[in-house]
């Protein structure tokens, strides 16, 4: 039955292709056309082995042997397993079961030391279709088991779909034979359907498909599956498996009770195994035939009986029997051998391991050791590193202390100047006043000593409304001086009710005024538009004073910076406006005070800048950088907020928002 396969192996490993039909002159013309001794010749003598097994055993087993004997030379251990196969299948074929399973479990040992996939699949294949033949089927579909999963691994090889068919008809054959029809099934009905297209595969799997349902009571569906294999053989001159397949189909009629049917397909099986020494199948049609001829012809009976004897003598005999027994005694050796270095390998590995975690052990125990030197090492590293930055921090918290105050000292510089410009009219008009009135006081004594009181009544009216004049501008002068004060001491950071309007108002004036302390040429339209409604609001005023004084000198400043450039023909303007915005849903109103200039603008590149610390477009000297920064950080405090529109070339809009 399996023989057939490995038949198309070498079809489709081998060098080249050939079957059952083809002339053995042919490899040997392609061998004496390769006498260099290399793999491919050990390759060609294998396959002419396994061409001779079907005509001529001595010369199948003269090519396999000298093909192994070569392979052994050039250290070809591939080609001496395939030669090993071939000399295993010729044995087997001749009867010679003990001796086929000896060749099989040595070539599956250096098979599977070389780590040769393929040939280790064979070799498994070999020996189960030895205990096959022994009817050892358990052990049979253990070793074809064993072949499956190496046939997947191997599946994208040429020989892919030849391992695969393999496996399904082998294993779906011997489950049939040890009556697991389920499993069978399984198997040879994927292989029957796969290889439908197939001419030289599908007869086979036809002749064991065929089987399998006549076992499993489709009789007819069986007998015509059989027939038509026995045709397809026939075609094909297959001699080996036109043997099988009538044999199979003889033990179907016997099972019908149709024996001349019987005989006349076990006299073909015989006929046809006997020509090429198929001993299996010599066995079993001779059983066949000497069964049927008991109830028609006792002579021929006694005849096919002697015949079955001698051949199962020469299969399962005594010393058949002992070798065989010396063959698988000598494989458990091998198998407790190879399973008692697995254990020591393990036992070593484990050793091997645990010496390895000792050494991992130490070197973490030196590495968290040295971890631990270099963590105190850093620690203390840090600590200096933290104290020096505490030193660094304490020192910059009180440069930017004095930062501030030089700010706060810087615009105080720009109101000084606004404060004495301011308060010199006033102090003009007391000193006027009193200039006036002491010389109507000196009027007024010389009229009273006239007795003209109608006249003293009059100077003293006019002196009278002087001293008004005289107090309203000493109180105008105080206030000044007031609002001097208060910018200059340092604020509470308290918040109190204080006029938006009038503190804008104030602080636009002095600012002015100190830019014009500072350049008598300068002038400008001063435009404001205040809110009435906006009323008082909580703030905290000397804040609030900085950010406008330091807005409205960024507004002078520019204006005064573009009308030196431009000079007459730039009419300068800085625009004030405070106006109380609607509250939007989900937020409180607000007021917005507005500061726009027609100076030059800002920058694009530098919008982005401005309220960073130190920045400044001013020249050096000019100013500190601080001035917006802290405005930023004064309207943020107060939950504000401060941004600019601007456009190069048109003027700047700084707008400062603030809640109520």
């Amino acid at each position: 039955m399996i023989k057939k396969f490995f038949c198309v192996f070498f079809i489709i490993t081998g060098v080249t292709g050939f079957g059952q039909s083809k002339e053995t002159y042919e490899i040997r013309q392609r061998l004496s056309l390769n006498p260099e001794e290399d793999t491919n010749r050990v390759l060609i003598m294998a396959e002419l082995s396994y061409a001779y097994s079907f005509k001529n055993s001595d010369s199948a087993l003269f090519y396999a042997n000298n093909a192994i004997a070569l392979a052994q030379k050039i250290h070809f251990t591939r080609g001496a397993l395939r030669a090993m196969y071939s000399k295993a299948a010729v044995i087997e074929t001749n009867g010679d079961m003990p001796e086929a399973l000896n060749i099989g479990f040595a070539a599956l040992e250096i098979a599977q030391k070389a780590n040769l996939l393929l040939e280790t699949s064979m070799s498994l294949t070999l020996i189960a279709n030895v205990f096959y033949d022994l009817n050892d089927y358990p052990r049979a579909i253990s070793f074809y088991q064993q072949a499956v999963p190496i046939n997947q691994l191997i599946k994208n090889q040429p020989q892919a779909a030849f391992w695969n068919w393999q496996t399904e008809v082998n294993l779906g054959t011997v489950f049939m034979l040890n009556n697991q029809f389920d499993s069978s099934f399984k198997h040879l009905q994927k292989a029957f359907i796969e290889s439908v297209d197939d001419d030289l595969w599908h007869p086979v799997f036809l002749m064991f498909f065929g089987q399998l349902q006549f076992k499993m009571g489709k009789q007819d569906t069986g007998l015509n599956y059989l027939h038509e294999s026995i045709s397809l053989f026939k075609k094909n001159n297959d001699i080996y498996s036109i043997a099988d397949a009538c044999r199979i189909i003889a033990s179907c009629f016997k099972q019908k009770n149709e024996i001349d049917s019987t005989i006349f397909y076990a006299k073909e099986a015989l006929e046809k195994a006997q020509s090429i020494n198929y001993k299996t199948s010599i066995l079993e049609a001779s059983k066949l035939l000497a069964e049927g001829y008991e109830s028609k012809d006792i002579k021929q009976a006694l005849y096919f009986h002697k015949v079955f004897d001698t051949t199962n003598d020469i299969l399962y005999g005594s010393n058949k029997v002992k070798s065989l027994q010396k063959t698988l005694s000598a494989e458990q050796d091998r198998q407790r051998k190879i399973e008692a270095e697995r254990i020591e390998y393990q036992n070593r590995i484990k050793q091997y391991g645990l010496l390895a975690g000792l050494l991992i052990l130490l070197l973490i125990g030196f590495i968290l050791y040295r971890n631990n030197r270099q963590q105190k090492r850093a620690n203390n590293l840090l600590q200096q590193q933290k104290e020096k930055i505490e030193s660094t921090l304490q020192e910059l918290k009180s440069t930017q202390a004095q930062l501030i105050q030089s700010e706060k000292m810087a615009s105080l510089g720009e109101l000084t100047a606004g404060i004495a410009h301011e308060i010199q009219n006033p102090l003009n008009f007391v000193n006027n006043f009193s200039d006036v009135n002491k010389e109507l006081l000196v009027e007024l004594k010389d009229e009273a000593e006239k007795g003209n009181f109608e006249e003293v009544k009059a100077i003293a009216s006019d002196v009278i409304s002087n001293e008004e004049k005289i107090n309203h501008h000493g109180k105008r002068a105080d206030a000044i001086v007031k609002g001097m004060l208060q910018h200059s001491r340092s604020s509470t950071g308290e918040k109190e009710a204080s006029n938006i309007n009038k503190l804008a108002d104030e602080y636009l004036r002095l600012s002015y005024q100190g830019m014009r302390a500072k350049d008598n040429a300068f002038n400008t339209e001063i435009i404001t538009s205040f809110d009435e409604t906006i009323g008082n609001i909580n703030v905290v005023p000397q804040d609030i004073g900085r950010v406008l004084l330091n807005l409205y000198n960024n507004a002078f400043y520019a204006v005064n910076e573009r009308q030196k450039v431009e000079g007459g023909v730039f009419k300068a303007a800085v625009s004030v406006t405070t106006k109380k915005n609607a509250p939007l849903p989900g937020t409180g109103a607000k007021i917005e005070i507005s500061v726009a200039d027609n100076g030059n603008g800002i920058p694009e590149k530098i919008k982005e800048k401005i309220f960073q610390p130190f920045f400044t477009t001013k020249p050096t000297g000019s100013g500190t950088g601080l001035g917006l920064s802290l405005s930023y950080d004064i309207v943020k405090a107060h939950g504000g907020e401060i941004r600019v529109e601007t456009k190069k070339g048109e003027g700047t809009e700084f707008i400062v928002q603030l809640p109520i």
